[in-house]
């Protein structure tokens, strides 16, 4: 029995080793684009993010009202203007509000591919609850392999909430999906803003995350700001 507890123990502690140095690796894939940031005129040259997803990239709140300078991808701006104050940065959405991971993986050649990203930022998780998490694999697959064929570095993220699932239960679905997102980016070497776990901390700290949520599914500024925050811990010096 003892033995038994030993070996999962060891095997607990290998697999945790083992995700932390792949995300070291990651997070180390991102220093050339940092130091693109640092680079001063005449030498620097424009840097493009682009956040291909759904409604919560896109800035939706409430009744329909589209955020955009409250949006996390703006947020990350302001926040890496302070960092890099020298550096050209273009933000650019290719998201849609109401789309899931496959037909944002249809759009990807089409829609994405033509900005020449420096870095492209996934975020569909909340969308593909109704895909399943088979399919929503398939299709975050599809896009992962079409950036890593351009040379174009990506960042998962993990879905914010929909306070219809119960952050109090670690089986959720959402809660899924997001492990599920962290797997393939250990499978394929890739960094994770991981918003889930973000909000999940103020969840356990509070027992609600109502105060940084616009609509059922839509963050409001506060809620945003956490994901820029998860974002901006890869990007910074």
């Amino acid at each position: 029995m003892l033995k038994k507890i030993f070996f999962n123990t060891f095997c607990l502690f290998m697999c945790l080793a083992s995700n932390a140095q792949a995300q070291k690796g990651a997070i180390d894939n991102l220093a050339a684009l940092k130091q693109e940031l640092t680079k001063v005129f005449p030498h620097n040259r424009t840097i493009n993010l682009v956040f291909h997803g759904h409604s919560v990239p896109s800035g939706y709140w409430s009744n329909q009202e589209v955020h955009t300078l409250d949006s996390y991808p703006y947020i990350l701006l302001g926040l890496l203007k302070k960092e890099y104050p020298k550096a050209v940065i273009n933000i650019i959405t290719t998201s849609i509000g109401g789309e899931h991971a496959e037909k944002g993986a249809a759009r990807f050649p089409s829609d994405v591919l033509p900005h020449r990203p420096n870095v492209v930022f996934i975020d569909y998780a909340l969308n593909d609850l109704g895909l399943g998490l088979e399919r929503a694999s398939t299709a975050w697959e599809k896009m992962i392999k079409e950036a890593k064929s351009n040379d174009i570095p990506v960042v998962l993220l993990t879905p914010s909430p929909d306070q219809r699932q119960d952050m109090g239960n670690t089986e959720n679905v959402l809660r899924q999906h997001a492990q599920q997102i962290k797997r393939l980016a250990a499978k394929y070497g890739l960094p994770v803003a991981d918003s889930y776990t973000a909000f999940e901390s103020v969840f356990k700290e509070k027992g609600t995350i109502a105060p940084l949520m616009s609509h059922v599914n839509h963050p409001n500024r506060l809620g945003h700001e956490l994901i820029a925050n998860e974002i901006f811990k890869l990007l910074k010096r």
